[in-house]
């Protein structure tokens, strides 16, 4: 891997494993300061409504502007924003409002830079590494996902709320210096109205017929994701035993990820669609581990299996449109990724607990399990995915 690679490789570990600080540091510090569950749950829904009004604009951006400028921005106002929430707890003082607008600008931040990592990674590596890069990623994500709670837990309960902040701002300071050092620039043409923009990056998504397809079987996907995720949970406290399952469960699923990951930085599929959205299909596995026979060691099982897949899945996707989408439209593309994503899931979510109280929590979980399978089933009724191949064009990068 060029050493380009390895800067960005290293500045996105360390704010993953800081973002798991954040994620425990967030709920005790809100709950522990009198905040309760509606503050909690107020200040999530501020992060996410923030993301969802920013990522096509995070897009636009990524692809006007060097993608490592908007990243090295981005990064400082998420430290700066961190840094002010970490001296408010410390101060002992707790304000909501404040806490909303920090956590909204972090959570803006955000959506910028995400769209323009996205733009940058395919100009770090040859065409030919683009599959292993990406797999090398995920794994790095899905390790940090798994011991970043766990540090974030042990840091704390032994230092305070305050602690797990710091160490997530520093986290993006450690980014933003690893973003800045990265020398790879990306052409630049012309601007135009930014509404014009926005509009070009969704007709170039409906010029390839498996990227649309794609991106319409991914929120049918999410929506019935959502579901899972909540109905899960409750499975696991009500008849696995609690926190002690939760665990168990999580670290299995994130053991699936790094088995996935593992996967596709060795297997380079020619056919990479295909090949992707069958193991997907692996997914519902896991969901109706739960089901049937219900047991813990089963839906463990079922976690690695499951996890696997959508590990191999989200390798094989990111790299199709690394592979076949111009450089100059990759922010916007990828920011209309993950739209459907934020605004799918949310909705999954909400559905879940009036629908188990109708059905019943094993017949929701049935029929979002048949969901998962018929969305990625469905895709092989697209021409594109059955016949899309790796090119061997690489993208032009021009040095710094």
């Amino acid at each position: 891997m060029t050493r380009d690679f390895r800067l960005l490789a290293a500045g996105q570990t360390l704010s993953w494993l800081g973002n798991g600080f954040q994620t425990v540091a967030l709920a005790v510090a809100v709950v522990t300061a009198g905040g309760g569950a509606g503050d909690l749950g107020l200040v999530m829904a501020a992060s996410v409504l923030t993301l969802l009004a920013g990522t096509l604009f995070g897009g636009v951006w990524a692809d006007r502007l060097q993608p490592r400028r908007v990243m090295v921005v981005s990064d400082l106002v998420r430290m700066v924003a961190t840094a002010a929430i970490a001296a408010m707890f410390a101060r002992g003082g707790y304000h909501l409002p404040l806490l909303c607008a920090l956590t909204m600008v972090s959570a803006g931040a955000g959506a910028f830079f995400t769209p323009a990592m996205s733009a940058l990674r395919p100009l770090l590596v040859p065409a030919a590494a683009l599959q292993s890069a990406n797999a090398t990623l995920r794994m790095l994500q899905t390790a940090c996902g798994v011991a970043g709670p766990a540090l974030g837990g042990l840091t704390v309960a032994a230092f305070g709320a305050p602690a797990g902040f710091s160490v997530n701002a520093a986290s993006f300071l450690l980014s933003l210096v690893a973003a800045a050092f990265i020398t790879v620039r990306a052409e630049r043409g012309p601007r135009a109205s930014l509404l014009h923009e926005l509009a070009a990056g969704w007709q170039e998504i409906r010029r390839h017929d498996w990227l649309i397809g794609g991106l319409f079987g991914a929120t049918v996907y999410h929506i019935a994701n959502g579901m899972i995720l909540v109905l899960v949970q409750v499975i696991a406290v009500s008849r696995l035993g609690g926190p002690h399952a939760i665990g168990w469960i999580s670290a299995f699923e994130g053991l699936g990820g790094l088995i996935g990951s593992s996967i596709a930085l060795r297997y380079r599929p020619r056919r990479l669609l295909r090949a992707g959205w069958t193991t997907l299909m692996l997914m519902p596995l896991w969901a109706l581990s739960y089901v049937w026979p219900g047991r813990l060691t089963a839906i463990l099982l079922g976690a690695v299996v499951g996890y696997a897949g959508l590990m191999f899945f989200a390798v094989a996707w990111e790299t199709a449109i690394q592979d076949r989408i111009p450089q100059s439209m990759m922010g916007r593309v990828s920011s209309w990724d993950y739209l459907t994503s934020f605004l799918a899931m949310p909705l999954g979510n909400a559905l879940a607990g009036p629908l188990a109280a109708r059905f019943g929590a094993n017949p929701v979980l049935t029929a979002a399990a048949l969901i998962l399978f018929a969305s990625a089933a469905a895709q092989f009724l697209i021409p594109g995915v059955r016949h899309l191949t790796r090119t061997t064009t690489p993208p032009a990068p021009v040095p710094a």
